[in-house]
Order: C-alpha cells, then structure tokens, then sequence
C-alpha cells in the first residue's frame, strides 16, 4: 500500500459518519491492497529452524572433517558424523514442535480489534483491518494502526510506549493516535489513515513483540565460549596437523585418522543442541499448561527472579466481584440511590469489575427516563469515574464514584467504618455528589458523600498454595495495588501471605529512588498505588539488584509490565498488558505461574550441568594435542575412540540430565561458573590419560604397541571421564544411579565382546597396564572429588 494518509479525501476514507465502511468499501480496498498486511509471527519459519540448526559453524568443521574421513578410514571413524546429523535432526524436530505449540496458543490469546463496518460492530484479526477503517477503542485497548480520532468520550491514551512520557494525553475529534499506544481511560473510535508497512509503529510494536532465541545469559554465555573454543582450535588443531603428518614419519591414513581424532573433540557440538532442545521442551510443557510465552528467554528470565510484584485485582482475586451492602450516608433513600447506581452502570459501555458489580447488582429499568449528560472515565491515577445526568423532574446532578479516601478528606468520620470494612478485605467504594462540573480539575473537592458501596472480592482458591511456593523457594512476593492498603492487606493475610499484617499506603511513600527500595524490601503489601508508582518501585527494586517480576491484567499495571525483567499478563487482561508480557497465561490462572520458575529453574540448571560435561572434553581434548605436539607422539585416539567415550560419558547422559528436574534457583555468571568447574576437571583428565599413554609406550613394544597404549589410555580417560559424570549427576536419585551404571555397562560390554573390540579397535594386553589405567584412574578421581570440593567452597558451588 502506497497512497498517503495526508492524501485521503473524504469519499476514501468512506463510510457514513459513525457507520463505518461498507462491505462494497472494505471488498474495494483489499483488492488494492490497502490492507493490514504486516505479517504476525510468534516463532520462527521451519526454514530458519533448519538453517539455524544446520548452517552452524561447527557443523561446518565437522562436515568437512567426516569427508575426509569417510575417504581415508574405514566407517567406525566416521561415525561422530553420524552423530551430528542425527543430533541437528533432533534439533530441528523439537523446535518445530515448539513452534507448533507457539503458534497455536498466539492464536488462542490473540486479541481482536473492534471495527465498524455497515453501522455493526464487530472483532476481526488484525491482518483484516482495512484503510478507512472506523475502529473502536476502550480502556485496555492497544490502537493497532494509525489513525484520526473520530469519536471521543474523555479518550486518554498512554503513548509511553513510543515517547517515553508517562503522562496521558487526552484526545479529542481529531486528534491523531499512534500504533502502539493504548487507552487508559475513556473511549471512542478512530479512522485508520495509516496501515500495514506504512504504520511504522506498529512494525516496531511487533518486532519488539516477536518470539526470540536471543538476548538470553545462557545463550550468550555459550556464544562466548564457543568464541574461545574457536580461537584454541586454530592454533592447536594446524600444530596437531603438523606434528602428525609432518615430524612422524606413520602411515599417511593412520596419521590423518589420528589427527581428525585430536581435532573432533575439541568441539563441543552438542551443547548448541541441547539448549535449544531443553528450551524446546520447556515450550511446549509450559503450552500444554495455557502459557504462552512470547520470548524464549523469559523461561530463563523467570528462573532468576527473585521478587515477585504482583497486582491483587485479577493475580490474587479473580475479576468478578459481588456488591455485598449499599449503605447510605446522607439523607438520600435506598431506592434512589440503587436507581442512581443504576444510571451511573448504564453511562459506561466498557464497565471495569468493580461498576460491573453494581450493574449486576442494580440494572437500569427499560423505562429509565433519566439522560446522562456528561460521563468522567474511571482513571487509575485519580481513582474515581463521573457520570452527569438529568433526572425525571428536570434536576441535574453530576455523581462521582470511586475511593473514599481519595473522595473525602482525612477528617471524615466516615473513614473510621471504611477502615473497619477494609479490615474485612472488602472493597469499599464511596458515591458521592459532585459540587462542579465533572471535567474541572477539582471535580472531586467538596463532594457531598451520598453512599458506600461494599464489594466482596473472590479469591482465586489456588493464590494462597502460589505465594506459599514462592515463600519456599526464598522468592519475595510484593503485592502492589491500587485499592486501599488495609483492605489489599486483609486479602493478602487471607491468603496466608507474610508481611500483610501491616500493608503500607503509597501516598506515603518517598521519592527517593533508594528509599523507595528500602520500603519495598521492608515491606510486603502496597496500597493506593498510582500506575506511575508501580513503575518506579520495579524500577527501585532493580537499582538493588533484585531480578523482578511483575503480573498484571489491567491499564495500570502496562508500564510496570514493560519495565520488569519479566512481565507476566493474564490472558484475560487488556489487550495492552498482554502486548508488553513476555508470558501470557491465557488460563487465567495465577496458579501457573510456579510450573513457569520450575520450567526455567529445570532448563538454566540442567544446561548449566551438562555444559560442564562438554567443556570438560574440549579442555581435556586441547590438552592432549598440546601435549602430543611438545612430546612429538603419536596422537592416543582414533575418532572411534572419542565417539565411544563422548557417547557413553557425554551424549547419552548429558539428554537425559537436560531434562530431569532442577529446583535450584539461576545464578549468574554462566561462563565462569562452568568454566570453574571444567577447567581443573579436563585438566585432570588430560594429566591422567597422557601418563598413563607414556607409560604403555614404555611397556609395549613391537607390532600392535600403538593399539595397546591406545587401549590402555581410552581405558584410563574413560574411567576418570565416568567420574566426572559422576560427580555432575549428584544428588543421586535410583535413575541417576542407573544411568551412570548403564554407562559404565556398556564401555564393559565394548571391551567383552570381541567383534565389538574389533569394530572399536579396544584390546586390553596383558593385565599390568590395564590394572595400571584403573590405579592412575582412581588418584585422578580423588584430585576431581578434592578440586570439585574446593571450587565449591571458594566459589560457593
């Protein structure tokens, strides 16, 4: 689409005044194109899936490395080939399954905008706006696309997301609106005059919003090393290439065999795969459970969260509330005061819970006779909505409806049975007449108190056991709201919450960035926060080095949501909070927010675990070729060789403690925690097996001498290998058990079978130098047990 809003006349935009388009209009404009055509997507293309799997650097060293191979050895030295093409399949495969459950839960929680079209209104995907589109707007909703405001009712639109104010604007007929904005208050309609590519905030919205593998610690983290690795395999990989075929005068195939056996181990090519996959996974375990998470990294970002800030209405309660007493305070009688609740409901076309209560409760008779001559959105920053009307006899009245404490001054005596009911963990809201007119600054000084109107709140019967989990995992939960701090703080004590008992009141709270973060961690519930305010505790949480998150469901919670390392959105929430969330829990079920810690707690643990397994391996690979270029040796290993060891020490074991369960909370510093633990464990294993190789070279002699120092040493890397993998599959639990015994099983049944012997080229000679691998095997073993011990006691595991 190319034509210029600036350039639509009247008879473009089309439509009746408030009507909308015709479908003549709309048939008219898609078959020119001027359509909504941005494309939506919640993951990556089955071509990017397999090209990123695939089109890897590494995969490209090993592919060139398995041609020449297969060229100059016999099949079993090739078989690590084999082994990364079945690992990129296994790669590709998870993802797409997770790209499978991604794309079907975008479309279960993707919101839809209303647009008028012949005088109906009606929700259609966003791909089908068209230009000229009359789209209708109320608090929640995220404008779409660009456009002029046709219609306003006291339309306030929060553009922070695209400006970086967070002060509302207000809109009038007019006006223009941006994509990416969202309504906070009132509502209305506006003209799309900009869509598709032309709406070039919406691009940037949806870009922002995009399913990403990137921008993670742990993927970043294994970028880095794989950076290093590449930068040691040159150097050590040409002088191996040299002192093989160069300065030993062996046989050309053998010399080539051994060297591509130095070099292949130094890649850690599995530990790519196995990130992705136990993301993967977590995906489409979390997608089984109705959450959809709209960045990757968030399920690793969660698993680091160490403060939970959470909004009470729709977190801890559900949305519906239940109008329990209307009690009046004036002289005004029952009956008039439910008929005019009833009128202030019939005012508001988007009613919030809280009006929807008195709706249900006080429903406007067909027959009303009263006008409403002016309405006030509620607001979340001043705490109260206006409605003006002319009733039955001609009397004209503004009624105002929202916070008592906010509505009446400190002094009213009133407040004191507010309190009481607050107590109660009821929600009390105060009508009460307003002396000016509903639009002045001040509408709310001076009103006359007419009524309290008591409202029982549901509690979601799964909150208390979610805040109890979180108390058990040493996860801080702060309950941030906007209702009044002593009746947030009784439904928090309900639920069993610690710190509730004394709930402290934001108006109260200071300025300072520092002292609002001593408040927060001094305190645990939070009442009467402005929209503002929610933003600059997440913000003064961080400034402490806390890892927080925050869930939310309505308007006020959108810019806190933004500015959380983890924003966590109810599916049923506005369409604006679910837009900023990087989780979306389309059950509605705060509930599920523990199965998302555990899933993130079990990915970052496990690849933390595993990670150590394959690096180990490149350490103890590096520094064998060094040692065999300085003592100009034979290379110990054939390709086989390390296949076998890789897939009983490493591969296998490594799929399965990726996905075992793992409670412990993230910590930093990915790089050097794994590396704390690699370097001494491959130093070791190098050590041990070079010597033990030095020694059979003494010991043997004539033909076959290399074949048996190849055994001895293979038998001794293998044995101090299995404690490695030993030490990493602690605690024990009867699975691990068996899975580290099933390893070390198979490595005996490989050297009890003859034709395996042959195929894996693995003969024990004699019994000295064996008995010799186990002996240096076992002193290797007690230095990993002592390094393990003491990384752990200086570093703090």
């Amino acid at each position: 689409m190319t034509q210029r809003a600036s350039e639509l006349s009247g008879e473009q935009r089309g439509g009746a005044p408030g009507r909308g388009l015709t479908a003549a209009e709309v048939a008219e404009r898609i078959s020119r194109g001027e359509v909504n055509d941005v494309p939506v997507r919640s993951s990556r293309s089955l071509t990017e899936i397999v090209r990123a799997n695939v089109l890897t650097r590494f995969n490209l060293i090993i592919g060139v490395l398995w041609v020449i191979m297969l060229a100059v050895a016999p099949i079993q030295d090739s078989l690590f080939g084999f082994v990364i093409i079945a690992n990129t399949g296994i790669g590709i495969v998870q993802e797409w399954r997770a790209k499978k459950t991604l794309d079907s839960l975008a479309v279960v929680g993707e919101s839809k905008p209303v647009v008028r079209r012949d005088g109906k209104a009606a929700g259609i995907h966003t791909s089908e706006i068209v230009l000229g589109d009359l789209i209708e707007l109320g608090p929640g909703d995220k404008v779409v696309v660009d456009g002029t405001v046709a219609e306003a009712d006291g339309l306030e639109v929060d553009e922070s997301l695209l400006t970086g104010e967070a002060d509302p604007v207000l809109k009038k007929t007019g006006d223009t609106v941006m994509s990416g904005s969202f309504v906070v208050a009132g509502g209305g309609a506006f003209t799309a005059t900009k869509v598709g590519r032309e709406a070039y905030a919406a691009q940037l919205a949806e870009e922002a919003s995009r399913f990403t593998l990137v921008r993670s610690e742990l993927r970043s983290g294994i970028s880095t090393i794989l950076k290093y690795i590449t930068w040691m395999m040159v150097p050590t990989a040409t002088a191996l290439v040299i002192s093989q075929l160069v300065v030993k005068d062996n046989n050309f195939k053998d010399s080539i065999a051994r060297t591509v056996g130095g070099i292949v181990p130094m890649i850690p090519e599995g530990l790519v795969l196995l990130t992705s996959v136990a993301f993967a996974i977590g995906v489409v375990r979390l997608g089984r459970k109705q959450c959809l998470v709209q960045e990757l990294p968030a399920i690793e970002g969660l698993a680091r969260v160490d403060v939970v800030c959470l909004d009470k209405t729709g977190t801890l309660t559900e949305g519906g509330m239940d109008v329990t007493e209307l009690r009046a305070l004036g002289d005004a009688e029952e009956p008039y005061l439910r008929r005019v609740l009833a009128a202030f409901g019939a005012s508001e076309p988007r009613p919030n819970p809280s009006l929807q209560a008195i709706i249900d409760a006080y429903p406007a008779p067909e027959d009303a006779g009263w006008t409403t001559t002016g309405t006030l959105p509620f607001s979340s920053a001043r705490k109260y909505s206006g409605a003006a009307f002319t009733e039955d006899g001609g009397a004209a009245f503004a009624w105002l409806l929202g916070a008592p404490d906010v509505l009446l001054s400190e002094e009213d005596p009133a407040l004191a049975e507010i309190g009481r009911l607050n107590e109660q963990g009821l929600r009390v809201l105060l009508l009460a007449r307003a002396r000016g007119e509903l639009d002045a600054p001040d509408a709310a000084e001076g009103a006359e108190p007419a009524a309290l109107v008591v409202l029982e709140q549901r509690l979601r019967p799964d909150a208390g056991r979610t805040l109890a989990y979180f108390g058990e995992q040493r996860v801080a939960t702060k309950v941030i709201s906007g209702d009044n701090a002593v009746s947030v703080g009784a439904v928090a004590a309900k639920l069993g919450m610690e710190g509730a008992d004394h709930p402290l009141d934001a108006r109260r709270m200071p300025q300072d960035t520092d002292e609002i973060a001593s408040a927060m961690e001094q305190n645990a519930v939070f009442g009467r926060v402005t929209p503002q305010q929610k933003r600059e505790m997440v913000a003064a949480l961080q400034s402490r080095g806390h890892t927080v998150a925050m869930t939310g469901d309505g308007v006020n919670d959108v810019l806190a949501l933004k500015d959380a390392d983890i924003g966590v959105s109810m599916g049923s929430g506005s369409e604006a909070t679910r837009a900023v969330a990087q989780i979306v829990l389309l059950n509605n079920s705060f509930a599920t927010l523990p199965s998302v810690v555990a899933e993130g707690r079990r990915v970052i643990g496990n690849i933390t675990r595993v990670a150590t397994l394959f690096l180990t391996k490149t350490v103890y690979s590096v520094l064998l070729a060094v040692l065999v270029v300085c003592f100009q040796v034979e290379y110990p290993f054939l390709p086989r060789h390390l296949t076998l060891l890789s897939t009983l020490t490493i591969g296998v074991p490594a799929f399965f403690l990726a996905l075992a369960p793992n409670k412990e909370r993230a910590h930093p510093h990915f790089v050097r925690r794994v590396m704390r633990y690699a370097i001494p464990s491959g130093v070791i294993c190098a050590a041990a097996t070079f010597v033990m190789y030095l020694i059979a070279r003494h010991h043997y002699s004539g033909t076959g001498a290399l074949d048996a120092e190849t055994s001895a040493a293979t038998l001794t890397l293998f044995l101090v290998s299995m404690w490695v993998l030993a030490i990493i599959a602690r605690p024990y639990t009867w699975w691990r058990v068996c899975l580290v015994a099933a390893m070390g099983l198979a490595f005996l049944v490989v050297l009890a079978v003859p034709w395996l012997q042959d195929f894996f080229a693995l003969k024990l000679v004699g019994s000295r130098m064996p008995w010799t691998a186990v002996g240096i095997a076992v002193v290797a073993s007690a230095l990993l047990e002592y390094a393990w011990r003491l990384v752990g006691r200086r570093f703090g595991g």
